[in-house]
């Protein structure tokens, strides 16, 4: 793939950057469009929340459900020429689902390598969201800083491969690479 097909949209919290992506990626698409969702709705607010995003979308858009194999599931999809494009939602989301089933920050960080590797593959677009999470204090506990340290790792290395990066700030997409 290009690495100009490969997009990453970061942002903090309601900063847009979910809406934003769906637009850039409808804008690139023929209509076979995969929307692969990380986020397990274990509450009713997440449950709203997913709710809500589902609302925003075309029902042109088809849904894949995945919280661990975002590699398969962009392997599956991206490497067929009839997938137009592809959006992941939310990159933090899927570190947090590792985070859970592996002790092991290298078995997460082997994961990414192989998302980076399924991104390489891929022939259509790719946007990816993703939470910037290194902008704020130090948290006070040993997990929220491993997954702080994950996230941005896994950010680091998805903007190193991709074309275009994209900060949300209020609602304003400003464009870093």
């Amino acid at each position: 793939m290009k690495d100009n097909n490969i997009h990453l949209i970061l942002g903090g919290c309601r900063s847009g950057k979910s809406r934003h992506a769906l637009e850039m990626a409808e804008s690139r698409t023929g209509g076979n469009n995969v929307f692969v969702a990380t986020c397990m709705p274990v509450d009713e607010e997440m449950q709203a929340r997913v709710r809500r995003h589902q609302q925003e979308r075309d029902p042109k858009w088809t849904t894949v459900e995945e919280p661990l194999d975002l590699a398969g599931v962009i392997g599956k999809y991206g490497s067929s020429y009839g997938t137009d494009v592809i959006l992941v939602d939310c990159l933090t989301l899927w570190i947090s689902n590792l985070m859970a089933s592996y002790e092991d920050d290298d078995l997460v960080m082997e994961h990414v390598r192989g998302f980076l590797s399924s991104l390489d593959a891929a022939v259509c677009p790719v946007f990816i969201v993703s939470n910037e999470v290194g902008a704020g204090i130090v948290p006070e506990n040993a997990m929220a800083r491993r997954f702080r340290d994950l996230a941005g790792f896994a950010n680091q290395h998805v903007a190193k491969c991709a074309g275009l990066v994209a900060w949300m700030v209020a609602g304003i997409p400003v464009r870093i690479k």
